[in-house]
């Protein structure tokens, strides 16, 4: 982020100004993501472009763009994952109305952390497991096929052919 921005925004402030804000971070700045990253280097890039919704209440969308380095639950490497995401988010404070149509985000005292903003989506954009490709070919995936394996029901099995 560039100095002097500020992180914190009043979100009824930018929702009247229909405000539209682009912000850079580095992935080494995301706490909650240094345990899926192979390599904290490089960036994320969002933008939130805020509103008033008929609701009354303040609003944004929010799209993120990452490249970053995961690590892979197969094989444990790392891969680059390019990750986009976008939502419609509605500030609330506390607990939010009922069946609505955005995310809904908590205000703490009518502000945001657009870094904390922007994380949450990048997270959202990931895959829940993320692998570098298919299990074939996966990296070092090990491949556990001894023919000397205990096999506990292969008798079992020899039973179901004779019968």
């Amino acid at each position: 982020m560039a100095p002097g921005l500020p992180d914190r925004v009043d979100c009824a402030r930018l929702a009247e100004e229909a405000a539209v804000l682009v912000r850079v971070y580095a992935l080494s700045d995301l706490p909650r993501m240094q345990d899926l990253l192979a390599d904290a280097r490089g960036s994320v890039h969002a933008s939130y472009s805020f509103a008033r919704l008929d609701s009354g209440r303040a609003g944004a969308v929010v799209s993120v763009q990452a490249h970053p380095q995961l690590v892979c639950q197969r094989c444990l490497q790392g891969f680059a994952s390019p990750a986009s995401g976008r939502s419609e988010v509605e500030f609330v404070s506390g607990d939010g109305p009922a069946g609505s149509e955005r995310e809904l985000y908590a205000m703490d005292d009518g502000t945001v952390s657009l870094r904390d903003l922007a994380e949450e989506e990048l997270l959202l954009a990931l895959s829940l497991a993320a692998a570098c490709s298919t299990p074939e070919t996966c990296g070092r995936a090990p491949r556990i096929v001894p023919e000397d394996r205990p096999r506990p029901l292969a008798a079992l099995q020899e039973l179901l052919k004779k019968t």
